[in-house]
């Protein structure tokens, strides 16, 4: 689920970095006296305590050459050595030094697997505010996630979530395949020379049921199964596309019901009319609630 790991990171990263950035410059000595790399090492290992082994642990220095080994603390070693590589040219170093502060760069494929992983970078200065070293630590995107967010990805209630939501989107296609079913018999077996207008008024609200059924599916199986998420979206698109198909659904059972009324029950008009008050209060209420969303998302993005 790489998609999904992927839109995960993006909507928690200020969060992940928050968090990184505060048990870093807990443990880590900055613009200090004395600092060595022996030091930094013993405060690397108490981080890992931390981050309940979930890292690869090394030192670069002013330069961005390795001076350390891949430390993996929860190993008890070394996982490889790359000491003596010239780092220099990583965004992540280029990135913590130009900063001079604790830098998280986006996921990348690491060197001897697919998996997906993050760097976090932090610049350690002397006292004098020169700089030092730059400690960085690899973390796995699955373990940071499930580290900040225990519910989510590959965890066993992310598992379970996901499943849940295929088995009652199943459920939910089943249902709209039945109203398809229904709408479209509706209208084969509509006898036209009669001019009964009210089975095609009856077929098209089932088969605008049927629709409004399965943009809802669409919706979960990307949102919820494939962490599929639109770039800046603002509003929950599964409520918005499922109330306006039963808003539409709505509309044209009020139509019918004017038609119905106009022609056989003059006096009792006024419910339909009542009925299509309701649905311009729900079409205006739709309304409100994708200004205020938006508003609110343009506000935080200032």
């Amino acid at each position: 689920m790489i998609i999904r790991e992927i839109e995960e990171f993006k909507l928690t990263k200020s969060k992940i970095k928050a968090y990184l950035s505060y048990i870093f410059s807990q443990n880590l000595p900055n613009f200090s006296e004395d600092i060595d790399e022996e030091k930094i090492l013993k405060s690397c290992k108490d981080i890992s305590d931390e981050l309940m082994g979930y890292d690869t642990f090394y030192i670069l220095d002013k330069n961005g050459h390795q001076i350390s080994d891949n430390l993996v603390f929860s190993a008890k070693g070394v996982k490889n050595t790359f000491k003596g590589e010239d780092k220099s040219t990583k965004s992540y170093y280029k990135k913590a030094v130009k900063e001079k502060r604790a830098y998280l760069c986006e996921p990348y494929p690491g060197t001897f697997d697919s998996k997906l992983k993050v760097t976090m970078a932090v610049p350690i200065y002397s006292q004098d505010k020169e700089l030092l070293y730059v400690v960085c630590c690899d973390i796995l995107l699955e373990d940071i996630l499930k580290l900040i967010n225990p519910s989510s990805v590959d965890s066993a209630f992310g598992k379970i979530s996901r499943l849940s939501y295929f088995i009652i989107s199943v459920t939910l296609f089943c249902v709209a395949a039945i109203l398809f079913y229904f709408g479209v018999k509706s209208i084969v077996v509509t006898n036209f020379s009669l001019n009964d207008t009210s089975k095609i008024f009856e077929s098209t609200i089932l088969l605008t049921l049927s629709l409004a059924i399965l943009d809802l599916i669409k919706a979960y199986f990307e949102e919820e199964i494939l962490g599929r998420h639109e770039k800046n979206s603002t509003n929950s698109k599964t409520m918005i596309k499922f109330l306006s198909s039963i808003i539409i659904a709505l509309a044209i059972e009020a139509l019918m019901l004017v038609f119905k009324f106009a022609m056989t029950s003059p006096d009792e008009i006024i419910y339909p009319i009542c009925l299509i008050v309701a649905i311009a209060f729900l079409v205006a209420s739709l309304g409100l609630y994708i200004y205020i969303t938006k508003k609110s998302y343009f506000l935080k993005t200032k």
